[in-house]
């Protein structure tokens, strides 16, 4: 399979220009300039940047010029630090993958389509060539990529999605022909959806896929995720299968992957990754198309020997198959690397992010 230079190890910024109040206070402070230093010493090669549509327009949909400033600005952080970027919008104009910003109506309104495409349009002439300066050394060059959208959650979704994205896609040729463009599948861009992407559009198209499995483990004492999650539930890593079943029933009301495929007396390990991945790394060949996982993690009420085990086991299977990534994520969230609660084992942890 392809592998994505300059894209294999990243990290989210996630919170800062997404999933955030949208106050100029949060812009100037969640992140910093020092921060990227900080990524760049952790060995690391690009971030992944989340932008809703709230930072660069107005509710009705009017361009405002300092959310554009803000993602300059981080592009500038980037190429000092000789790291390479992911622009990610979070949210769109009717669509998140979050119900709780009451976002609604973007599959069937074609104003909100076009507010979607005018974004991208807008993306690609001021950041397309942004990295054309940047000679990181011995021979390697920056790079921006641009991802569609963050996380389309129904497979209802999934034919207007392919039509979106593919409109999209020739909006932005027009401005960007070269610019890696990364597209997600439903399911919250599951690893079982990755199937039901169309062909890739061209040799610069990216398949894009997030990975929280087990889920019952990264999202331990997560309310979001189950009717029946409670804040105080803990699960360890290396319960056997046979408990992975049933509580992931009990506590999240739906099975995802199914646990009854593997042997019920086991654990988790890197066969359970490589059996999870085994359909989309086949896809991704059979498409000759670039495979990428944009986000990754577990909460921070996790037992931290757990966290670190787990990043192993999923570097170790992302690694064979040359999978780029980028971990959830750099600073709170339920997820922040760089938090406190990770200081006894982050030195460990960051080689295998």
């Amino acid at each position: 399979m392809k592998k994505f230079n300059g894209f294999m190890h990243g990290v989210n910024l996630g919170g800062w220009y997404s999933q955030c109040n949208h106050t100029e206070e949060r812009y100037d402070n969640f992140i910093k300039q020092e921060d990227f230093s900080t990524i760049k010493s952790w060995g690391l090669d690009h971030v992944r940047l989340p932008v809703d549509y709230n930072l660069i327009q107005e509710a009705d949909g009017t361009f405002k010029e300092s959310g554009f400033k803000r993602i300059q600005n981080a592009i500038d952080w980037c190429k000092q630090n000789k790291l390479n970027m992911i622009l990610d919008l979070h949210k769109t104009a009717g669509y998140s993958f979050d119900s709780g910003e009451k976002e609604n109506g973007f599959f069937d309104n074609e104003k909100l389509q076009e507010r979607f495409y005018e974004i991208w349009e807008s993306f690609a002439k001021r950041f397309a060539t942004s990295f054309d300066d940047a000679d990181y050394g011995n021979g390697i060059h920056g790079e921006i990529c641009f991802e569609l959208l963050n996380e389309v959650t129904d497979k209802s979704y999934c034919k207007k999605w392919n039509a979106i994205a593919r409109t999209c896609i020739e909006r932005i040729r027009k401005i960007a022909p070269t610019t890696k463009i990364l597209v997600g599948s439903y399911w919250n861009n599951s690893l079982a959806s990755v199937k039901d992407l169309d062909e890739p559009y061209d040799e610069n198209i990216v398949y894009n896929f997030h990975c929280y499995d087990p889920l019952l483990f990264t999202h331990q004492g997560a309310l979001w995720i189950g009717p029946n999650m409670n804040p105080d539930f803990r699960f360890p890593l290396k319960s056997t299968f046979a408990e992975y079943d049933k509580m992931t029933q009990e506590k999240v009301g739906q099975i995802g992957i199914t646990f009854k495929d593997f042997k019920q007396d086991a654990t988790v390990d890197e066969a359970y990754f490589e059996q999870i991945f085994s359909e989309a790394v086949q896809i991704a060949e059979s498409r000759n198309v670039l495979l990428y996982c944009g986000e990754y993690g577990v909460i921070d009420n996790t037992d931290t020997k757990d966290i670190l085990e787990w990043y192993k086991l999923i570097s170790n299977t992302f690694n064979r198959h040359g999978i780029g990534r980028a971990a959830w994520s750099f600073r709170q969230m339920n997820f922040g690397l760089s938090d406190a609660y990770l200081d006894n084992v982050r030195s460990e942890l960051i080689k295998y992010l």
